[in-house]
């Protein structure tokens, strides 16, 4: 056991569970501060009719990009209030965009960037739900059959293992569609 490994951890098992199964947050006091980034993603499906009003600034509730924007950066912020093991992070940066597509959907990216000593792809994928729920919330008036997608980490950098990129990889989702 390394002097750095927590008593009740077991290396080489999951890190966020003990020898006796109980979940606990890592210890993350020795590992090396570094420059890390991730970016998500997560789709709102919608109609062609609502896509026209939100690019139109035409929704009842208002700018519902600008909405889902703040509530994405605002997401990213609160990770660690929300999900149980995460540490809370000094975030550098956060974007939150929004690319409206002719398969009647919004896709929402977002990017976070942090120096420090534990990944933020769950800042990030926190950033992309909290802008699609905040999106979903604003167009549910005009669309009661939105939904929300395809949520997923695209890529990350920094750490000790290093950057990753989802594009060169393929992945089944559900419907048994692969899709780069």
């Amino acid at each position: 056991m390394s002097p750095h490994t927590p008593p009740g951890d077991v290396p080489g098992k999951l890190s966020h569970v003990r020898a006796d199964g109980s979940a606990h947050m890592v210890d993350v006091s020795a590992k090396a501060e570094t420059s890390r980034e991730a970016t998500a993603e997560a789709f709102v499906h919608t109609t062609t009719e609502v896509l026209a009003l939100i690019t139109s600034s035409g929704m009842p509730k208002g700018d519902a990009l600008a909405v889902a924007r703040i509530a994405g950066i605002m997401g990213a912020k609160k990770t660690s209030e929300l999900i149980p093991l995460c540490h809370p992070l000094p975030i550098s940066k956060v974007t939150v965009d929004f690319e409206l597509g002719a398969a009647d959907r919004v896709r929402i990216l977002a990017t976070v960037k942090t120096r420090g000593v534990t990944g933020v792809e769950m800042e990030a994928l926190t950033a992309v739900s909290t802008a699609a729920l905040a999106l979903y919330d604003m167009i549910k008036a005009v669309d009661k059959h939105a939904s929300i997608t395809d949520m997923r980490v695209l890529a990350k950098s920094g750490g000790k293992s290093g950057s990753w990129d989802i594009a060169p990889q393929q992945h089944v989702n559900p419907e048994g569609e692969i899709r780069a």
